[in-house]
């Protein structure tokens, strides 16, 4: 029988390592709002994605369950407010989140005025993962605050080092290899920063002779910071490599891959794949190399790597660097109109379509939505107007374009999909978007109604 059971496990691990988690817990003041779990779906690009969601109740109570087979990092999320958190498969955890006024009004930049969410875990132990963590960080913004000017002005790795000792010494008994590697990463950025030691042992201590931590926030904020810029500006054995004459051909991938082992801090190939994924995002928006040429080479890393972590990260990186550019595609929605009927964007294709964010309480937005009944009253016919209100009660938005006759194009409210604003990124108000009648983005940010809307209107209808 134990042969029939080996295959069984190789052939079905998820079965046996995939353990539920469950979240519970009290939210004073976010009676009637939805709590969601988001992690990033990967941490090179911090793409995210929600993996849980529920309602708070009327008493405050939430209930969250998600299945896992690693830990990872996720974010606790009430409207714009966050707070970011460790789960690890099987556990319960029972929070309690500080009471807050979500109510409170958000103007013009919701996202930046948000706070982060205060959550005690009642009932954790001392080797809980987010108690380590949180224990861990304390005594690390102590150290750097105490200890600025040795470190960045004297170079004193003797203080660092006493640090990390005293650091495993109080955390002597964990079994939990995330948080090991937690401090490990986070001590090598300190020691990066500082410049206590060279590129190459610097290289071989932290990346060379170490897996890939694709899921440790520490180790990728590392990576990325350490291999800034690396393959086009710093390694001096790539420095004269014609990256641009490379990606244009169907074999860019393995004809990189080739040109990049000629740095031997690289020969790891799942190092190099990786930074050579770091690198490519950083060209993206650099008018030396062709955009489309660099999406080819993400599309042959995404099907053709041997590496399960970089196929993730290069499919990613695609939806990163396209996603809100002409051509893409605009985020979908479905919402409620003035009259309670739901409107989605997909119900819209076949007419280009102007979308615009606004609230009553925002100033500008009032005076571009006056601008734009002229363009309503010359272009309707052609062109779909619809503006989303981000107002916290629908009843406003109600009663002020009841009031204003003349504002006739479609209205809708944005309810609870706080999302949406991340999709679109709306970091202020009023945001315009143009999308052609194919439902892919023309325009983004397009123009203000009062200050070039129209003619971006007049090249996208043809005149």
């Amino acid at each position: 029988m134990k042969p029939l059971l080996t295959i069984f496990i190789v052939l079905f691990p998820f079965l046996i390592f995939a353990q539920s988690i469950k979240i519970t817990g009290k939210a004073p003041g976010a009676e009637g709002k939805k709590i969601e779990v988001i992690t990033a779906t990967d941490l090179m690009t911090g793409m995210e994605k929600t993996i849980a969601q529920s309602d708070v109740d009327s008493t405050g109570s939430f209930a969250l369950s998600l299945n896992t087979d690693k830990t990872i990092s996720v974010f606790i999320n009430i409207d714009f407010h966050r707070s970011e958190m460790f789960l690890e498969p099987g556990k319960t955890y029972n929070l309690r989140i500080a009471p807050l006024d979500y109510n409170e009004i958000l103007e013009i930049n919701p996202f930046e005025e948000s706070q982060s969410l205060d959550i005690i875990f009642q009932g954790s132990k001392s080797d809980d993962l987010n108690t380590m963590i949180q224990a861990f960080n304390t005594e690390y913004n102590r150290f750097v605050l105490d200890n600025f000017n040795f470190l960045y002005r004297d170079k004193d790795k003797a203080r660092l080092d006493t640090f990390r000792v005293s650091m495993l010494r109080k955390f002597p008994d964990t079994k939990k290899p995330y948080f090991l590697d937690y401090i490990k990463y986070k001590l090598g950025s300190l020691e990066q920063v500082a410049n206590i030691m060279g590129k190459s042992p610097m290289v071989y201590k932290y990346f060379s002779t170490s897996p890939v931590l694709y899921d440790n926030v520490e180790y990728m904020d590392f990576f990325k910071e350490f291999f800034s810029k690396y393959i086009t500006t710093t390694a001096r054995p790539l420095k004269f490599l014609n990256y641009s004459a490379m990606l244009n051909g169907p074999g860019s991938y393995p004809a990189l891959m080739k040109a990049l082992e000629a740095d031997t801090l690289l020969r790891k190939p799942q190092l190099r794949e990786m930074m050579l994924l770091r690198g490519l995002m950083e060209m993206y928006d650099d008018p030396l190399y062709n955009q489309e040429n660099i999406q080819n080479t993400l599309s042959s890393i995404s099907k053709e790597s041997k590496f399960d972590g970089n196929k993730v990260i290069a499919q990613d990186l695609i939806k990163y660097l396209t996603r809100l550019r002409r051509g893409s595609a605009a985020p979908g929605f479905t919402l409620q109109d003035r009259n309670h009927q739901d409107v989605s964007l997909y119900d819209l294709k076949g007419k280009p379509v102007l979308l615009c964010f606004w609230t009553t309480y925002c100033q500008p937005c009032l005076s571009e939505m006056e601008s734009m009944v002229p363009l309503y009253e010359k272009y309707n016919d052609r062109l779909t107007f619809v503006s989303i209100s981000a107002d916290k009660e629908f009843v406003k938005m109600k009663l002020f374009i009841d009031l204003k006759k003349d504002f006739k194009w479609t209205f809708l409210h944005l309810g609870t999909d706080i999302g949406l604003l991340r999709d679109y990124d709306v970091r202020s108000f009023p945001l315009f978007v143009l999308i052609d009648s194919q439902g892919k983005i023309v325009n983004y940010p397009a123009e203000m109604p009062d200050s070039g809307l129209e003619s971006s209107v007049e090249n996208l209808l043809g005149r």
